[in-house]
């Protein structure tokens, strides 16, 4: 803690004083003072200056507001960490940090003016948490070529992993989505990131779509016959629609493993506007006639998706974790949900909240009327048998606590 500098920028003279006071009483290395945005560049690029490692910044200052100051830090000193210090509305404050980790800044988060002890305290731990985590050695973050990816679909590398879907109603666990995961032989799990880009770029994910359609197929039969007659959810990216046998393709895969369409979701994403629509209405509805399920993907962040839901038949809603995180606690965001939740109703539609991490969320939604959830609070993806693992060992939410 002693080792720490920490630059605090705050045109008030005397709440700037109370925010030195404090962080020198809970041990801080070396404490210094700007009024402004303009005042505090000038120090950190002053000849000789030794480097800060937190700033902790006001919003509304003359000469150099905190946005502007903030734009700057994360040009020329992306390694400071910052904390936005205000007194203005809830909103303008998670504007401005949204901005700020848009711009890449190491933002620890924000505090409401006045500034307590307590907040500080909790700012300076989270801090060294950050940095502590920062100094562990860490497995290498392998990058892959098109070549690499291909050569693991070719030896069929990839697996589905399974995220519980629980109901609202019971607390139950009701369906899982299958997400696509890359068994590496020496890197081991290897995220979806790794990897869908590269594919989707070149024009590949027709094979990645199917091991995973085909495979997920065949751990809900797994499940049906261990006494949990689940519906699995698979990703479908709309760029493969195109194609008017995709519909057959599917359909033929998912009963040869054994498998009523009636029991698998497909998952449109929209990480691609639709360029062929009338194909791409006509596989949707040959799907749909054939029992399979039909879900708006990260519903509000691809494009044009409220016209989608008027053309396309779907039969599930699903609301960004971009929303769903911290809904609880950001009144913008609990609104965006509240009326996904409510369209989706009226739509006649299931609702779906992924990304819930917190009680608070689990609570928020059950209030509102969603019908479905997914998210670390219930459980991370996990292999087939683990997810069997997990089926038997549940408790229905609603009765754990």
């Amino acid at each position: 803690m002693k080792a720490l500098r920490i630059l605090v920028i705050e045109d008030q003279n005397f709440q700037r004083k109370m925010i030195v006071h404090m962080l020198r009483s809970l041990g801080a290395g070396e404490v210094c003072q700007a009024s402004n945005g303009r005042q505090a560049l000038d120090m950190m690029q002053a000849k000789h200056a030794l480097p800060f490692h937190i700033v902790l910044c006001d919003l509304d200052m003359p000469e150099m507001d905190g946005m502007e100051f903030i734009r700057h830090l994360a040009k020329l000193y992306p390694a400071v960490s910052a904390v936005i210090m205000s007194g203005m509305d809830y909103a303008v404050i998670a504007s401005v940090e949204k901005m700020a980790r848009s711009y890449g800044v190491k933002l620890l988060g924000a505090i409401e003016k006045p500034a307590s002890l307590k907040q500080l305290e909790e700012i300076l731990e989270l801090h060294q948490q950050i940095e502590t985590e920062a100094q562990r050695p860490a497995a290498a973050l392998a990058s892959f070529t098109l070549e690499e990816v291909l050569h693991a679909l070719s030896e069929n590398q990839f697996e589905p992993f399974l995220q519980p879907k629980i109901g609202m109603d019971t607390g139950s666990i009701i369906g899982a989505e299958a997400l696509a995961r890359w068994i590496h032989p020496e890197h081991g799990v290897i995220a979806p990131g790794a990897f869908i880009p590269l594919l989707e770029r070149s024009g590949n994910m027709k094979g990645l779509t199917f091991m995973m359609l085909e495979r997920a197929a065949h751990a809900r039969r797994m499940l049906d016959e261990n006494g949990y007659p689940l519906i699995v959810s698979v990703n479908l990216s709309l760029s493969s629609l195109a194609d008017t046998t995709l519909a057959d393709s599917i359909t033929r895969v998912v009963r040869d493993a054994g498998v009523d369409p009636h029991h698998i979701i497909l998952e449109i994403t929209e990480s691609a506007a639709m360029s062929s629509v009338a194909e791409a209405l006509e596989n949707l509805a040959r799907l749909r006639m054939r029992g399979f399920g039909l879900s708006i993907d990260d519903y509000g962040t691809g494009y044009s998706s409220m016209q989608q839901l008027t053309r396309v038949p779907f039969t599930e809603l699903k609301i960004d974790k971009s929303f769903v995180s911290d809904s609880a606690n950001n009144s913008s965001l609990r609104v965006i949900v509240e009326s996904s939740v409510d369209m989706a109703r009226k739509l006649n539609v299931k609702s779906v909240a992924e990304g819930v991490e917190v009680m608070e969320e689990w609570d928020m939604l059950k209030d509102m009327g969603c019908d479905v959830v997914q998210g670390y609070f219930i459980a991370k993806p996990m292999g087939s048998d683990a997810f069997l693992d997990f089926c038997t060992r549940h408790i229905p939410v609603e009765s754990a606590w």
